[in-house]
């Protein structure tokens, strides 16, 4: 029987929420995995690489994405070491993490300065990775290879008295929280998030429960639980 005090709802798209409550489980706690998110490749993006000398990814499913659209394997860099793993599945070879989040993905590129960057991400993507890159000097265009849309974790709402603690990995999965917390009263929800980007749409709650973790990895956020 479940244990309530133990109860974590996971809300990151798959394949990421499986990898994140196999983690959580290992911890000790209950994973409740019910997706805000999804993610949809989108349909014939238009892939150029004319020029370009490396690849930036800001999430395991723009690698995904890329992969299934070309075997071209360009060295790489990635936002965190889950997207590494990822590039690495995939066959890329030279693969850099930043660890991070976009901010410490553009400045590792920015200290590489590998020559001409494509961004291959999603439709709406998180931060201005292009824009800082190029306010930096360097040459960089994005591509949008796939999308994320909204879902109704109906579980996690149904289960909702029992959940202690929330992980929040993104600022959209955020901003959908709040707004389903904002019609809903639960004062004891713990609200994880990975970075300060992350725990802004939440902060509109009445007196929320928020802890930011202290570097934007999931491991300094599972430290958190």
């Amino acid at each position: 029987m479940t244990n309530p005090s133990r109860l974590v709802w996971i809300n990151r798209a798959q394949p990421g929420a499986a990898a994140t409550a196999n983690r959580v489980e290992a911890k000790g706690w209950t994973a409740l995995v019910a997706p805000l998110l999804e993610a949809r490749t989108l349909p014939n993006p238009t892939l150029d690489l004319t020029g370009i000398a490396a690849l930036a990814f800001s999430s395991a499913q723009g690698v995904r994405a890329f992969a299934a659209l070309t075997d071209a394997r360009l060295p790489a860099f990635t936002v965190g070491d889950a997207t590494a793993e990822a590039a690495r599945a995939a066959g890329f070879t030279s693969v850099q993490s930043a660890d991070g989040d976009v901010l410490a993905l553009a400045e590792l590129i920015a200290s590489a300065r590998p020559g001409p960057i494509l961004h291959a991400g999603a439709l709406q993507p998180a931060g201005d990775l292009v824009g800082d890159l190029t306010a930096r000097g360097l040459k960089a265009r994005t591509v949008a290879l796939y999308e994320t849309r909204s879902i109704e974790p109906t579980e996690a709402l149904s289960r909702l008295p029992d959940v202690t603690a929330v992980l929040v990995h993104s600022p959209k999965a955020a901003a959908l929280l709040a707004a389903l917390l904002t019609a809903r009263s639960a004062p004891h929800l713990r609200l994880l998030t990975l970075s300060e980007a992350v725990a802004a749409p939440l902060r509109a709650l009445e007196n929320p429960k928020i802890s930011v973790a202290p570097f934007p990895n999931e491991a300094s956020l599972l430290n958190l639980l």
